[in-house]
């Protein structure tokens, strides 16, 4: 059975259809309560680096670098295959994320990265 992945910004309200809702960023979504959020699992050791992140700092102009850099950092992350082996029978996932610009999002590269995994 293959695992559907999407993603949803974290101030988006949480549905039935999200399935196994996964935060995805290193920090909390600033002025969302845990309890509202509806997050199973909060997965910051898939999230960008700290260093990665603040470089990019949701620039378009640095997109496809960043997507680069990213997809290198998650061929080297130990948290990888443990995540894959732990939900690789879940039918729905939703990787959720804060950021506002939902073109220019690591959760597209985590969603496209997993996708070839799990």
């Amino acid at each position: 059975m293959k695992t559907g992945i999407s993603i949803k910004r974290a101030y988006d309200p949480p549905s039935r259809q999200d399935g196994y809702r996964v935060l995805v960023d290193r920090l909390w979504p600033r002025g969302l309560k845990k309890e509202e959020a509806d997050i199973d699992e909060w997965a910051k050791a898939l999230a960008p680096s700290t260093a990665l992140r603040k470089w990019f700092g949701h620039d378009p102009e640095r997109w496809e670098e960043f997507r680069k850099a990213y997809r290198e950092e998650l061929k080297q992350n130990k948290a990888v295959a443990p995540f894959v082996e732990q939900h690789k029978d879940k039918k729905r996932i939703t990787l959720i994320y804060a950021g506002k610009d939902s073109a220019h999002t690591h959760a597209l590269v985590l969603q496209a990265y997993l996708k070839r995994r799990l």
